[in-house]
Order: structure tokens, then sequence, then C-alpha cells
């Protein structure tokens, strides 16, 4: 698959169903370690079997994607998403519904909000847009990374699970210092379709904090999921059925 060389610097490893075609695609981001085809290879078949234009997308220093290794500055958030829409410009793309998973899905909610007319639908799967100092000791038992796998780290291109970790760690809880915003600030300039979608199991994202980035959304609602984090795969017949019913209305 190809590799897209962005304005960024980044050059991103994608997939697209129909690369030549003019449909407004469905753009699919993963999250922490994973690449598009690992943490959401099975929803971007199941899309491309309803007839959909969908890109995977592999943010830069996963998997393919370059530079490596994998590093976390304090706005990586927001790197991720100038990637994005870097990506999309490099395709020729102008418009595209989203659907991120964990650090994909805070991408897509950054995304929504910064570039709004450019963003057709979304979805965030285990995202809330904010951290609060509750979430500290939650974000730093990531460290020192013991549960990163040996394949995982030749897959991503590092040997040192504590060093991307405490990277990551850093700029969570940087984040939580500075007051906890990645994109509840702009949520209310989001004009397209929104789904939150948490599960009630989710450490990591406690739906409260999905319910306050939704009140600032005009067209948005949270939907809650007897499951942990990754609700697409743990409730993955209510998902595929709410996700098809939110991009059948956004006209996808």
């Amino acid at each position: 698959m190809p590799l897209a060389r962005l304005s960024t610097g980044a050059a991103l490893h994608y997939e697209d169903t129909l690369p030549d075609g003019d449909r407004t695609p469905v753009i699919l981001l993963h999250g922490m370690l994973g690449t598009a085809r690992i943490h959401l290879g099975q929803v971007m078949d199941w899309l491309r079997e309803q007839d959909y234009r969908v890109i995977g997308l592999t943010m830069r220093g996963y998997g393919e994607s370059l530079p490596k290794p994998r590093d976390f500055p304090d706005n990586f958030y927001e790197r991720d998403c100038a990637d994005l829409i870097a990506f999309m410009d490099a395709r020729d793309i102008d418009q595209a519904h989203l659907i991120g998973y964990s650090d994909g899905g805070e991408i897509a909610l950054i995304a929504a909000g910064t570039h709004p007319a450019r963003i057709a639908s979304c979805i965030a799967i285990g995202a809330i847009g904010s951290f609060g100092p509750e979430l500290r000791p939650v974000f730093q038992r990531m460290y020192p990374g013991d549960w990163i796998t040996d394949d995982e780290m030749r897959l991503h291109g590092f040997s040192d699970a504590a060093k991307f970790t405490g990277e990551w760690v850093r700029a969570m809880t940087r984040t939580i210092d500075a007051g906890g915003d990645v994109s509840l600030s702009r949520a209310s300039n989001i004009i397209c379709p929104l789904i939150i979608m948490l599960g009630r199991a989710d450490k990591l994202n406690p739906w409260q904090y999905g319910q306050r980035f939704i009140d600032k959304v005009a067209s948005g609602r949270l939907e809650l999921f007897d499951c942990g984090h990754a609700v697409h795969e743990q409730a993955t017949e209510r998902f595929y059925r709410l996700t098809l019913q939110h991009l059948s209305a956004a006209g996808a």
C-alpha cells in the first residue's frame, strides 16, 4: 500500500478502497500502538462491503508510517490532526467522514472543531476531548510499558518501552496541568453530526467527560455501551447499526 508524503514532513501509509473515486470517503484513525488495519481492519472491511469508499490511515511513527520512532511532544494530538488535513489536501479530498478510535478519536474531535468545513460527520470511539486531574494516576499506570510486546516494538520501530510510554504519560499529564483541554474548547465549532461512543467500563474515558463535550455540540450525541474501551470490537452489532444510521443521515 502507498505512502502519502505530506507538507507536514510525515509520510503516512494508507489503504484506499476507491483511490480514483470521487465519493466522500470515510477515513478511519487508529489508537496508540495500532495501525488502521490492526485496530480498525474489521470495520474497514465491513464498510467496504456496505459500498463506502474507505481510507484507513496509519499515523506517523506507527507501522510503515514515517518518521520513526513515534514520539509524543505536548502537542502530538494537534500534530496528528495537521497530518490528517495535509493527507486530505494531498489526496484532493475536500471533505471526509471520520471514525476515530482512542487517540484517533481525539484527533477526529480536534479536526471536527478546527476544520469544521472539511469534516462531513464524525464518530469518536473511546475519546472525550479533555482530561481531568483524577485521570493522572490512570495515565501514569501506562508506565513503564511492560505490557507492550516485542512484536509491537518491532512493528513500530522502537526498542525502549519505558521511553515510549514515558513520553506519552508526560504529554498527557502536562495537558492535565494546563487545564485538561484537548478539543473541548472547540466543541462549539463543530457543525457536522457527531457521535461519541464510550464503554461504561472504559477507565481512560469517563462518560461524564463525553457528555460535557456533547453538550457543546449542536448536532452531537453520546452513546454508552456496556463494555470497555474498544466499543467496535466488544459491542459490534450495535456499533455497526449506529454507524450505518449515522453515515446514512450524514449523506455518506
